[in-house]
């Protein structure tokens, strides 16, 4: 079973894929990180992540970078939306995708292009969003308890950035399948909208029998 979860930043998709893997014993994978791993190589070799051949030949980075917590921070957030949107590199981490999904009995992957281009193919699609509002106000709750300033005014503003930037991209925009469950997490705890989830799952795959 593949299960797929898109959705724009911090809507919680990511929240929500780590426990259906969980509870469906299922391997996760955030592809964003790939993003952000890719920010991050061009980042320390001191090349810039708006340039597209500088940003794909930093997608041949070592798995290992992947558990590397400076990935999660806001800065390589930011640009990692920057190198998203370059069609090289969707087109070099494509492949490191599917095989991840395709393996066998199945994966939950999140990100923005799950349920349309890397596994269009996928039992399950969820599409979790939240207003931009609440959005900013999680991000920039998660951001003070790191320890890191910034106001909530800036966080919202750099959440309609990424937005903007990651649905009118020419490669592999930020939409919703038209066969996903949409599941707004704006007034849903964190237990409800996992819940809610796991329901959805469990709908679809009786409806395929």
């Amino acid at each position: 079973m593949i299960i797929a979860v898109d959705g724009p930043a911090a809507s919680g998709k990511g929240t929500i894929a780590r426990a259906l893997a969980r509870h469906y014993n299922l391997p996760h994978l955030d592809t964003g990180l790939l993003y952000r791993a890719v920010a991050a190589t061009v980042l320390r070799a001191g090349g810039d992540p708006a340039s597209e051949p500088e940003s794909v030949a930093a997608c041949a980075f070592e798995d290992a970078l992947l558990d590397d917590p400076w990935l999660r921070t806001d800065e390589v957030g930011r640009l990692a939306s920057l190198v998203s949107a370059h069609p090289a590199v969707r087109a070099a981490l494509l492949e490191r995708q599917r095989k991840f999904a395709q393996q066998p009995g199945g994966a939950v992957l999140d990100g923005r292009d799950i349920g349309t281009v890397i596994a269009p193919e996928a039992e399950v699609k969820l599409f979790v969003k939240a207003t931009p509002t609440i959005r900013a106000q999680r991000r920039h709750l998660e951001l003070r308890k790191r320890g890191a300033e910034t106001s909530l005014d800036k966080v919202l503003a750099d959440i309609r950035t990424r937005d903007e930037r990651d649905s009118k991209r020419s490669e592999a925009p930020l939409r919703q399948a038209e066969d996903a469950f949409v599941l707004d997490t704006s007034f849903l705890s964190i237990d409800a909208a996992v819940q809610r989830a796991i329901a959805l799952v469990e709908q679809r795959t009786r409806a395929g029998g």
